[in-house]
């Protein structure tokens, strides 16, 4: 429906995935089948730390927090999407449209500061292993996941609140198979200059800074691996680095797409939000379990083998 000038939105119908008519159920299906994936993958990771006191060290403790924060991000706009697939269902309430504006920058926000203080955890085990546990330890720990949700909540209420503080009085359709913050300042009948200029900044200053941070960390334990005399060391340290920077590159890449180039057009912006809404989720679990012994030595241990 459209919204004469001067009646609130109250609600907002969501487009989808734009050119995919006759597509809808071989979309559904592979969406659906992801969704499971990532369901069954990070709970698994999730119960196997828990279940092996062998994996109750910082590392998995923020590998969990990581499993957690996936399982909420899938969550956000996969079942909608799968609802506009099988059922047409488009509309979502403006209280529906608020909630998938925090939680995507919420939990988007908490994974960015999780690799970061996933990286630090690695920079101390590797370059300062006999002082690891003494700087890691159980309250250390507790304090940097806390600080990353509690930070991420700040973040993730400014921008909902200058985004719902607006007026919308024009269309309520969005040109998107979610709601995120610039979809729907288009939307907007008043001066949205002040909500781009926070948003760019903070989506900007917090990922640019969390791959410095990480940048940095991998920088010294780059150097001091290749100070290690044994050779078997030195690939030990980097084996462990591997699966945390290889889930780094799949969230940043599609990241930095996105949110530096904000004209980017629907039909190449969807594919890349689909990757991080729907791919990435599953893949992290899948990443840190192929390459990972004593996670896959858990799993046995689940089964009884």
């Amino acid at each position: 429906m459209e919204m004469e000038n001067r009646t609130v939105v109250s609600e907002f119908i969501l487009l989808g995935i734009p050119n995919t008519k006759g597509l809808e159920t071989i979309l559904f299906v592979t969406f659906l089948a992801f969704y499971l994936c990532t369901l069954l993958g990070n709970l698994l990771i999730f119960s196997a730390i828990l279940a092996d006191s062998r994996l109750h060290t910082p590392m998995y403790f923020f590998l969990c927090n990581l499993s957690i924060v996936d399982l909420g991000f899938s969550s956000i706009s996969t079942p909608k999407l799968l609802a506009n697939l099988w059922a047409q269902s488009r509309t979502i309430s403006l209280g529906g449209c608020m909630s998938q504006v925090f939680f995507y920058h919420f939990l988007g926000s908490t994974e960015c500061l999780l690799f970061t203080v996933m990286a630090y955890d690695r920079y101390v085990a590797i370059c300062h292993p006999l002082c690891y546990l003494l700087i890691m330890n159980r309250r250390v720990c507790a304090l940097l996941a806390a600080g990353t949700w509690i930070a991420s909540s700040f973040h993730a209420t400014i921008l909902t609140s200058l985004t719902f503080t607006l007026p919308y009085c024009r269309s309520n359709v969005v040109e998107y198979f979610l709601c995120d913050i610039f979809p729907v300042i288009k939307l907007a009948c008043a001066d949205t200059y002040v909500v781009k200029t926070v948003s760019f900044t903070n989506i900007g200053v917090v990922p640019m800074t969390c791959f410095l941070l990480i940048l940095a960390s991998y920088v010294r334990i780059a150097v001091s691996v290749v100070r290690m005399h044994s050779a078997e060391r030195g690939w030990k340290a980097v084996s462990t680095c591997a699966s945390h920077l290889t889930v780094v590159c799949f969230f940043f890449g599609p990241c930095a797409l996105l949110y530096t180039q904000p004209s980017l057009s629907n039909v190449l912006a969807t594919p890349i939000q689909i990757f991080c809404d729907v791919v990435t989720p599953v893949l992290n679990p899948v990443v840190y379990t192929l390459r990972n012994r004593e996670v896959k030595a858990a799993f046995r241990k689940m089964k009884g083998g």
